[in-house]
């Protein structure tokens, strides 16, 4: 049997709430939210926000990541997610957290990429 390692979504979208694109409470409420609703398990994150706006998180999961960053003075961000299969099949998770940050921004998408590790 050949181990398929998981999925790997990247992507750029744009935003006209540049409120949200401009700090990272909300982001990382709404992550916490996604996280749990997905039974995943975050064992660290990182935020930074950037003077004048804007802002970049990694939240690391035992599952392995997700990323974000910001800048709201371009309504533009940059999103991925990779989700393990290690023990379970997470690929649709994956696509639904994607899909949970679009709609959270209520973003365009410019591009996106999945990546079967």
């Amino acid at each position: 049997m050949h181990y398929k390692p998981g999925l790997h979504i990247l992507s750029e979208f744009n935003s006209a709430n540049q409120l949200l694109l401009a700090k990272s409470a909300d982001f990382r409420n709404h992550v916490d939210l996604l996280i749990a609703t997905y039974n995943l398990h975050k064992v660290g994150e990182v935020y930074h926000e950037f003077e004048g706006g804007g802002f970049t998180a990694v939240v690391c999961l035992t599952e392995s990541h997700l990323s974000i960053h910001t800048w709201p003075e371009y309504k533009l961000a940059t999103f991925d997610v990779f989700l393990s299969n290690y023990q379970t099949e997470n690929d649709e998770k994956a696509r639904a957290i994607y899909k949970g940050i679009l709609a959270f921004y209520d973003g365009i998408e410019i591009q996106k990429n999945e990546i079967k590790r």
